[in-house]
């Protein structure tokens, strides 16, 4: 018998798509990320949702957006679920790292990049913990070999979270 949820799952993972096209947040997409970028910041969220904070390399201004913090063995890792280009991402390496998080309270981080050969068990852990970024990873699923997240982790970038800037 097939499942009743997996047409739904198929709807809302195009939609999802569909508000990040070209691997950017459109209008919706932004309005949804100020939203939770907002509620991560208050510290209310589960203490894996959190708001990075990091200064635009074209604008200069504070960028802020939610992210979903992934934690191995004790160390805090960010992903990148639109991959290389993402401009959060450009940005970090623009600032060489230097950015903030908020959850009530603002810290200073440094995110250094993961090497691609350590990505792999981040990226399944992250798709496990962030369901929303799951349709922008495809084929890569929760349930996916390591083997699959080994051949595309060059394609997500990681940072660990390194507090103190």
């Amino acid at each position: 018998m097939k499942s009743s949820k997996a047409p739904l799952m198929l709807s809302f993972a195009r939609f999802k798509q569909w508000m990040y096209r070209g691997n950017r947040p459109h209008r919706l997409a932004r309005i949804a990320n100020r939203l939770y970028a907002w509620v991560g910041s208050l510290g209310i969220t589960p203490n894996y949702m959190e708001t990075l904070e990091v200064i635009g390399r074209k604008s200069g201004k504070i960028v802020s957006f939610p992210v979903v913090i992934t934690v191995i063995d004790g160390e805090r890792y960010l992903v990148s679920m639109l991959g290389t280009q993402a401009q959060w991402v450009l940005n970090v390496q623009a600032a060489h790292g230097k950015a903030y998080l908020r959850s009530g309270r603002r810290h200073e981080v440094h995110l250094e990049d993961v090497p691609v050969a350590q990505r792999a068990s981040i990226l399944l852990a992250y798709i496990k913990r962030a369901p929303g970024a799951r349709p922008h990873m495809l084929p890569l699923t929760p349930q996916s070999p390591l083997a699959d997240f080994e051949r595309s982790a060059a394609e997500y970038p990681v940072f660990r979270i390194v507090n103190g800037g």
